[in-house]
């Protein structure tokens, strides 16, 4: 749809024109995320306060215009894109801030445009920690990880950001202010309303406000890596190690093509011939406690194939050991020219048959789907690699077929990335008419005018 002179009118006298843009410029930056989608809004918004955000809501809810929330759009399936064009409201400008420390209660407050490392940094300046620590986490703001329930790499131990949401203020579609959740520890008064906005996808409200919850800060991490012969090893060993008593920060695996990819874009001396590397990381206070912890990884390792087992000694040689992994997603691209990523998560007992399904559908197909990601939680990248584009369509059969194999395993069809757009075609996979048909009623009962972040997640 087309703004009306009027409506664009009133956004720039409640703004100010610097904070409502309709120029090309500014339409053609908030056009996409990283799925490279584009579909261009009519107007982008950048709110200063909660009361904008709310002035925003309420006229758009009167005049039926579509408005989708945005904060660093780092997403990767489309959840920030104007799919049916209205206006983009921007977070990341002025809502911005770091609105209390408690370090008497453990509690953050925070504006939803707050990146998550700046965060991190914050806290950890004043001895404290939050986990979360998305990939993203140089550019993602807190409101899109909470929208999105972000994960990382350290949710293995730490979980993810739903764990550390204590509470959030929004905005409703009609222009309403509400506050879900508490400072406190415990609070059953009533529906827990923040739980369902937490990986809403911005389709109920817009976060305005949360309070997160921190912890200490552990004082020694160490890292280390196993390698493995198989695969299959691989994940024998990480579902058989996070049951034996430890719990490591994080559980990383590259398959044998991610490994072959990385050593070829960067020549580290990787072993190309391993059928997987595992690469973990422990933390605690105590050195002794950290020598216990990699000394019972490694007997699980080797217990199940692990051919060599490396700890490394200081924190440059933990970033070595993290090098590949980090580099893992943008070194697979010598597979291809069109990438086909998800982020499918099973049990972590079922990594094994996953891993050798998605190989049946590598062979069947005719595509390379190298593999890698957060095993400590079971949720694997997979990724189907096309060469010629003429072909997409075949890998998007392929990319069916995982999915169908993730949830027939008892899994998801997201462990972080949400639906969005990408994958709404495939909720109908993981959810019966039921289940559907109970999510387009709490839609409803937040938005019943369909003006927030309309046509996501199936909805």
């Amino acid at each position: 749809m087309a703004l009306e002179t009027t409506h664009i009118e009133y956004f720039k006298q409640l703004l100010g024109e610097e904070n409502a843009k309709i120029d090309s410029l500014h339409k053609l930056a908030y056009s996409y995320d990283a799925t490279r989608e584009s579909r261009e809004p009519d107007m982008v918004l950048f709110p200063r306060d909660e009361k904008d955000i709310s002035d925003i809501l309420k006229y758009c809810n009167t005049h039926l215009i579509p408005i989708v929330p945005r904060g660093a759009g780092s997403g990767f399936t489309g959840g920030s894109i104007a799919a049916d064009g209205g206006i983009v409201l921007a977070l990341e400008k002025h809502m911005n801030k770091i609105l209390e420390l408690d370090t008497k209660n453990l509690i953050v407050r925070v504006q939803p445009g707050v990146i998550n490392k700046d965060l991190q940094n914050f806290v950890e300046s004043h001895g404290l920690f939050y986990p979360p620590d998305p990939a993203s986490e140089n550019q993602s703001t807190i409101g899109g990880n909470v929208s999105e329930n972000a994960g990382g790499m350290r949710a293995a131990k730490y979980g993810i950001t739903k764990d550390y949401v204590m509470a959030i203020r929004a905005v409703l579609p009609n222009g309403n202010i509400i506050r879900a959740g508490k400072k406190t520890i415990k609070d059953v008064a009533g529906y827990n309303v923040a739980g369902i906005l937490i990986a809403s996808e911005g389709t109920l409200a817009v976060i305005s406000e949360i309070t997160l919850k921190l912890i200490a800060k552990p004082k020694i991490t160490r890292s280390a890596m196993g390698i493995f012969d198989t695969i299959e090893n691989a994940m024998n060993a990480v579902y058989k190690t996070m049951a034996s008593g430890v719990t490591p920060v994080a559980m990383e695996f590259l398959d044998n093509l991610t490994i072959r990819a990385v050593e070829s874009k960067f020549n580290k001396g990787l072993p190309i011939e391993a059928g997987a590397i595992l690469i973990t990381e422990v933390d605690g206070n105590l050195e002794e406690e950290i020598q216990y912890q990699l000394k019972l990884i490694e007997s699980r390792f080797k217990e199940n194939g692990c051919v060599e087992f490396k700890v490394a000694k200081d924190s440059k040689e933990g970033q070595d050991l993290w090098f590949a992994r980090k580099n893992a997603s943008q070194s697979i691209s010598i597979y291809g020219k069109k990438k086909l990523n998800e982020d499918i998560t099973v049990p972590r007992a079922k990594l094994p048959e996953l891993l050798e399904k998605i190989g049946e559908v590598s062979k069947r197909y005719g595509f390379k789907i190298p593999c890698f990601g957060h095993t400590g939680d079971g949720n694997v990248h997979t990724n189907v690699m096309v060469e010629d584009l003429k072909d997409l369509d075949k890998g998007h059969e392929a990319i069916t077929e995982i999915f169908k194999i993730a949830v027939m395993l008892e899994g998801t069809l997201s462990g972080e990335h949400g639906i969005g757009l990408a994958k709404a075609p495939f909720m109908n996979l993981a959810f019966n008419e039921d289940e559907m048909n109970l999510f387009r009623s709490i839609k409803s009962a937040f938005d019943p005018n369909n003006i927030l972040n309309p046509n996501k997640m199936g909805l």
